[in-house]
């Protein structure tokens, strides 16, 4: 489990950054993590809490507040599906969380990356809701998250998903309108359109279910919001089966939502789809 305690800077931590010195007593652990419990004041110095960069000296006492014990992979039900050119991708399955929230203590997927791929330094590069299965994207180089980030300026990466909706949902349709993403819970649709291309959901109409009278449609994004599928596709009347946030209702298989395919230069990856 990650550390519980009180321990004490000793002479080889001298002047480190406090987010790397936890790294002695949370082995394992991600970078990202650590900094998240410093920023919630979880990690104290001398009675205080500190910043992730507080840079701590010999005999310095740092606790530790209660954090529950970290999932394994396996016990997460993540699996490796691809590695290739510094990127791999890693498939979560619904109800496991993208990374730690802020005031939760919750397993999550970024906090046990470095189990999956021992040795390197693994870094997220995007997440997806509690509910929303399908593809993580991970860098494990500086160079592979430095790529990423200047394709995803650049608007070259497309992210496919595949969801199922409520009512008939017929062609294709292009949803602009710019969200709101200020309150902690529910991303509001705005009326005005975004100018913002990478923020637009792209939505193809793939079957309909005449007696369950929902429908199979692709989605496509290249740099999303919270929630940016979920509220788009409600703002159209067709809110995802499962989703009770956004008028979806209740499912006994979760949210039908799950990041499917994943494209950008030099990397492609897919999932089988799970609906």
């Amino acid at each position: 489990m990650l550390f519980q305690g009180t321990f004490h800077i000793d002479a080889s931590g001298d002047g480190l950054r406090l987010d790397r010195v936890l790294e002695t007593v949370m082995p394992g652990t991600g970078l990202r993590l650590r900094r998240r419990l410093c920023e919630e004041e979880r990690v104290l110095v001398d009675g205080r809490a500190r910043k992730p960069g507080y840079r701590v000296r010999t005999g310095q006492p740092v606790e530790v507040k209660e954090v529950e014990e970290m999932a394994t992979p396996s016990a997460l039900g993540l699996r490796i599906v691809k590695c290739e050119d510094g990127f791999a991708a890693v498939n979560k399955p619904g109800g496991v969380h993208s990374a730690l929230i802020a005031g939760k203590s919750e397993a999550n997927a970024e906090a046990v990356l470095p189990n999956l791929f021992p040795g390197q330094a693994p870094v997220l590069l995007n997440r997806l809701d509690h509910m929303t299965s399908g593809l993580l994207l991970v860098a494990l180089t500086p160079e592979a998250r430095r790529a990423y980030l200047e394709y995803e300026g650049q608007g070259s990466i497309k992210k496919f998903y595949l969801a199922r909706v409520r009512g008939r949902l017929d062609g294709i349709v292009s949803v602009r309108n710019r969200l709101d993403t200020d309150d902690r819970k529910i991303t509001r649709v705005l009326a005005e359109s975004d100018p913002d291309f990478r923020r637009w959901t792209g939505v193809t109409a793939l079957s309909h279910d005449n007696m369950a009278d929902t429908s199979l449609v692709r989605c496509l994004i290249m740099k999303g919001a919270r929630h940016q599928i979920r509220a788009h596709l409600a703002s159209i009347g067709h809110p995802i089966v499962g989703d009770p946030l956004y008028g979806g209702g209740e499912c006994p298989h979760g949210l039908m939502l799950q990041h499917q395919r994943l494209e950008m230069p030099g990397f492609q990856v897919e999932i089988i789809p799970l609906f």
